[in-house]
């Protein structure tokens, strides 16, 4: 079985934002680039099924030169080999493109199954993962929060989340492209061992213009803006129940932890 883990390349949460005078790409020299959160469970989910059902995992990220890194932190962790697009305007590019660009690199691989994770936590359009499927021509399904191949490796079941705590059970013809959720599993650490054997893994090459993918003219990034931080102080005065009147009314409408 051939498993294909698509990863991204995001700022840290404690990277500060700025962004350069075109107002479209971010300063990149202060920022501590890490993988994408949900797809290290995608990772996660995939090397478990590799363990399962002697498989071979694939890890494909699409960025620029700096993507690198989180190739082979995956590949560490026990990835078998890696896939690298290079594509310095990853910042402007639609969720079309992007997903157009990792078909055609991925196309002539016959991976049984593609995992990505539900969403990236720095744009978060959640469209990726299932617009490969469309270009792929497989199976899909969302909100993954449980995998078992099944029927001697021609299907999937998959366990998925609904709404109000709800999930539910369906089976899946292989292959498939699967993304999954944050939470279905708890991802390992790379080991000593899996940092040293990096250097002998295979990473396949890609430049994003010799794929001659087409642009989706239909979008364009104008402008980004960086989130604006605010810090207010308020002074609660009064008698006992003054206070506990207005610090009631600050947690409602203003904070909003209390309904």
């Amino acid at each position: 079985m051939n498993i294909c883990v698509l990863i991204k390349q995001v700022a840290s949460e404690d990277s500060p934002l700025l962004l350069n005078d075109d107002k479209l790409t971010l300063k990149t020299d202060s920022i501590n680039f890490v993988s994408n959160e949900p797809d290290t469970y995608a990772l996660e989910e995939a090397l478990l099924l590799k363990e399962k059902n002697d498989a071979t995992v694939t890890v494909c990220t699409l960025g620029p030169e700096s993507a690198r890194q989180v190739l082979k932190d995956a590949l560490a962790k026990g990835a078998d080999n890696g896939i690298f697009i290079s594509d310095e305007g990853i910042d402007t590019s639609s969720p079309l493109t992007i997903a157009k660009t990792i078909s055609s690199a991925l196309k002539d691989n016959n991976y049984n199954l593609i995992l990505s994770g539900l969403q990236s936590n720095d744009i978060g359009f959640s469209q990726v993962g299932l617009l490969v499927a469309e270009y792929l021509k497989t199976s899909h399904a969302s909100l993954v929060m449980g995998t078992e191949i099944i029927n001697n490796g021609s299907d999937i079941k998959v366990k998925l989340e609904l709404e109000n705590g709800w999930f539910q059970w369906s089976e899946l013809k292989l292959p498939a492209s699967l993304t999954i959720q944050s939470g279905i599993n708890s991802p390992r650490y790379a080991t000593l061992k899996g940092i040293m054997s990096v250097k002998n893994k295979e990473v396949k090459e890609f430049n994003k213009d010799d794929l001659s993918i087409s642009e989706d003219n239909g979008y364009s990034v104008l402008e980004k803006f960086t989130p604006v931080k605010s810090k207010e102080t308020t002074v609660i005065q009064g008698s006992a129940d003054e206070i506990s009147e207005q610090l009631a009314d600050v947690l409602k409408n203003k904070i909003r932890v209390v309904s």
